[in-house]
C-alpha cells in the first residue's frame, strides 16, 4: 500500500489541475485486501487528487473471496461500484476454466452486495466455455438477469498468449456456428430484460454505464498504478501520447518504487493512435464525431477520412454529416453498422 501510494504522487506532475472522475481497483483479486487498507487507499487518492463529486469507484471481487464484512468496510470506504467475476453459475465449467469458486458462492456473493448497501452492481459471464452447451450459456445469462444487477459483462471466452489456456488450448470448446448461436439468443434475452448493449460485451439498466470502461472507449486519460498497471496520458500543447508501465513483478515493482525509478513510458506513434483511438471507439453502439476524433487522437480527420469512407462503401460503418443540434458541430458522425458489429475484426484491420 505504501508503493501503490508513492507510485500515483511520483505521476502527480502528469496530471496537475486535473480532477478523477473514476476509480477502478481490479487486476487480480483485491478483495483479498482487508477494507482497512482500500479505505487506506482511498483517502491517500483524495489527499493527492481532486475528485468529481459524482466519482465511480469501482473494486473487483473473488466470489471465492467475498464476505459481508469485508464488503461492507469497502462501502464505508467510499466504494459505490463492486463488480463480481462469476463468469459461470454452473461448478462444471467453473472447474473446467480453473476457476476456485462455485456457483453457490457467485450467488451469495450478490446476494451480500445488495446486504450491506451496494446500489451498482457488475457481474462477468462467459460463454464459449469448454464442453458448455448453448442451453447452458443462457442459463447462466439468465441466472445473471434474475440477480436484478445493473450492469452485466457478457463476453466470449478468449484464448490469450501467455495464459494456461493460451499454451494448452482446451480440446472441448465449442464450435464456431454454436457459439454464435448463443451471442445472438443471449442479446434477444438481455434485450427483452431491460439491458441495454451500450458496448460489445457491456449491458446495463437505467443507464447505469460503467464510466470507467468508457472513458476507455472513448479514447480517454487515465493513471496506471500499481505491478503490471497500464497509464494513458495526452500532451495538449504537443499533441502526444505517452504509454506508461509498471513491472508485473510485484517484488520487482516494489524495488523499483523504493529506488524511486521512472516509471516506464514511451510515446504512441500516428499510427497507432489512430489504430487505438478506433480499436476502443468501434466496441461502442453510440456514434462518435469528427471533432471528437480530432480532440481525442490529436490528428487531422483527412489521416482516417478515407478509410472511413471504404468502410461506409463496404457497410460496416454508418456516416451522416452532423446535425445543426450538435454542439460545436462540424463534420460527420460515425457509427458502427449491424454489419460492422458482427465483422469487428474486419472493421479494425482497415485502420491497422
Amino acid at each position: 500500500m505504501d508503493a501503490l501510494l508513492a507510485d500515483l504522487e511520483s505521476q502527480l506532475p502528469k496530471v496537475w489541475g486535473r480532477q478523477i472522475y473514476s476509480i477502478f481497483i481490479g487486476g487480480g483479486t483485491p478483495s483479498l485486501f482487508p477494507g482497512v487498507e482500500i479505505e487506506r487507499l482511498l483517502s491517500g487518492v483524495r489527499a493527492l487528487l481532486p475528485l468529481s463529486p459524482s466519482v465511480e469507484i469501482t473494486i473487483e471481487a473473488n466470489p471465492g473471496a467475498a464476505d459481508v464484512e469485508s464488503f461492507s468496510e469497502y462501502r464505508r470506504a467510499g466504494v459505490n461500484r463492486l463488480s463480481i467475476g462469476v463468469q459461470s453459475f454452473n461448478d462444471q465449467q467453473l472447474k473446467l476454466i480453473g476457476r476456485v469458486h462455485s456457483g453457490d458462492e457467485a450467488l451469495s456473493a450478490v446476494k451480500m452486495a445488495r446486504q450491506v448497501g451496494f446500489e451498482n452492481i457488475n457481474i462477468d459471464l462467459m460463454f464459449g466455455l469448454p464442453e458448455q452447451t448453448q442451453r447452458q450459456a443462457l442459463a447462466d445469462l439468465l441466472q445473471g438477469i434474475e440477480l436484478g444487477v445493473e450492469h452485466l459483462s457478457w463476453y466470449q471466452l478468449t484464448l490469450e498468449p501467455n495464459t494456461h489456456f493460451g499454451h494448452t488450448p482446451p480440446h472441448t470448446l465449442p464450435q464456431d456456428e454454436e457459439v454464435w448461436q448463443m451471442q445472438q439468443e443471449g442479446k434477444k434475452i438481455l434485450s427483452g430484460a431491460g439491458l441495454k448493449q451500450y458496448e460489445v460485451s457491456a449491458y446495463c439498466r437505467d443507464s447505469i454505464e460503467c464510466h470507467h470502461n468508457l472513458n476507455y472507449w472513448h479514447f480517454g486519460d487515465y493513471l496506471g498504478v500499481g505491478a503490471g498497471a497500464h497509464g494513458k496520458i495526452t500532451d495538449v500543447a504537443t499533441s502526444t501520447i505517452e504509454r506508461t508501465t509498471r513491472s508485473r513483478s510485484p517484488e520487482r515493482y516494489l524495488a523499483e518504487i523504493e529506488q524511486q525509478q521512472s516509471v516506464h513510458s514511451e510515446s504512441v506513434e500516428d499510427e497507432d493512435v489512430i489504430l487505438e483511438f478506433m480499436l476502443n471507439q468501434l466496441r461502442l453502439k453510440d456514434p462518435f464525431t469528427q471533432q471528437q476524433f480530432e480532440e481525442r487522437s490529436g490528428r487531422s480527420w483527412s489521416v482516417v477520412e478515407d478509410k472511413i469512407k471504404q468502410a461506409s462503401i463496404d457497410g460496416l460503418l454508418e456516416v451522416e454529416p452532423e446535425s445543426a443540434e450538435d454542439i460545436g458541430s462540424r463534420g460527420v458522425r460515425v457509427k458502427v453498422s449491424v454489419h460492422g458489429e458482427n465483422f469487428l475484426n474486419d472493421l479494425l484491420s482497415l485502420f491497422s
